[in-house]
Parts: structure tokens; sequence; C-alpha cells
């Protein structure tokens, strides 16, 4: 019986591509991607999930809706799914504590730099390497850390560096940390704590 994991997405889904791509190649034998929630209902990600054959669900936050009934609906979604391990893959809502603690390490999140730089709160996405750029840093990269009530706080997982070539924009530095960092990292970390789940 392998570990049940949740993906949470909120766009495009890259990330989630790169799990489905290292399930297919067998790299993931002890967790299963059983199902994909999105908070946008638009996000290309579902699609993606639709594609590989996963169960897709939509949770959104609906105007007005507290953030502890949003995230009511999100664990009922979960339960109903049996899911015993989640991966954020570029979800842009912040858990509570009192939800993350429903997981104790068994939520993982992708962030595009190396922690504990240009990370936490509003830190996401272009934004992220715009910083990095801005700095004038020479290395940037990846990090897999599991999730608490701090953005991008919990305990680190993984990391991979990837060098700042002169002349990068944010878009491209963006691509080449996902292909050379994220996309490595992340299905290696969900290898991790799945098979940590079941021992």
């Amino acid at each position: 019986m392998r570990t049940r994991i949740a993906v949470l997405v909120s766009g495009g889904g890259t990330n989630l591509q790169a799990l489905i791509d290292a399930a297919g190649r067998g790299e993931l034998p002890h967790g299963e991607l059983a199902l994909v929630v999105s908070n946008n209902e638009s996000a290309y990600a579902l699609e993606r999930a639709r594609s590989a054959g996963i169960p897709a669900a939509v949770c959104l936050r609906e105007k007005g809706e507290s953030r502890a009934d949003f995230e009511a609906k999100l664990a009922a979604i979960l339960e109903e799914n049996g899911i015993q391990m989640l991966i954020l893959a570029g979800f842009m809502a912040i858990l509570s504590a009192d939800f993350v603690k429903r997981f104790p390490d068994r939520i993982i999140n992708v962030h595009p730099s190396l922690i504990p730089s240009f990370c936490g709160e509003g830190f996401y996405g272009l934004r992220v390497h715009r910083a990095a750029l801005d700095y004038g840093v020479k290395v940037t990269g990846a990090t897999v850390h599991y999730v608490n009530e701090i953005p991008d706080g919990g305990r680190i997982i993984a990391q991979k560096a990837v060098d700042i070539l002169p002349g990068d924009t944010p878009e491209t530095l963006q691509r080449r940390v996902m292909e050379q960092a994220e996309w490595i990292l992340l299905p290696r970390a969900a290898e991790e704590v799945a098979k940590a789940i079941q021992s």
C-alpha cells in the first residue's frame, strides 16, 4: 500500500508535471499521486491531472469566507480521498498552524531559492528570482522543505544550487531553476517522505 499523496496547485502545474513524469519512470515507488486540488478553477494544472488520469478537485475560498472555513472544506476533500501526505506545488495560499498540525511532517513545499534567502511571505514566483537578481547573488537554487505555520519556515529536506548567469532575466532564471533544481529535487523528496510515512 503506497502513501496516498495530494498535490495542491494554483497555476500551470510544472512541478506537478515533474512529479507525474517521475512517477511514470518508477521514481515514486512508495507514493501514489492520488489527487490534485486547486484553489483556482482555471489552473492548467487541473488539465495536467486529467491527462494523467489523476482525480482532480477545485476548492475555492469564496468571497468573505474565513480561512478556517476554506481549510475545513479542503480537509474534507483530503479526508474523503484518504490522503496521507500533501505536496504544495505552486499553491498560492498560506495554510494555518491548525491545518498543518493535521499532517505533521507530511506536508512538503518546493521554494525557488536557497532558503533562508529570498523566502517568506510575499516571496513567490518571479518575485523570488527578481529579488535574487536585484541583490546581485551569484548562486540561487531551490529548496524542498516541510511546511509549518511560518511561510517557508519548516525544516529543510533538500537543496540544490543553480548558477546565475550574465544577462539572466527573472524569466530565464526561473526556467533554469525549475529545470536544474525544482523538477529534480521535488520527486526525490516526495519519495523520501512517502517512504518515511510507511516506516
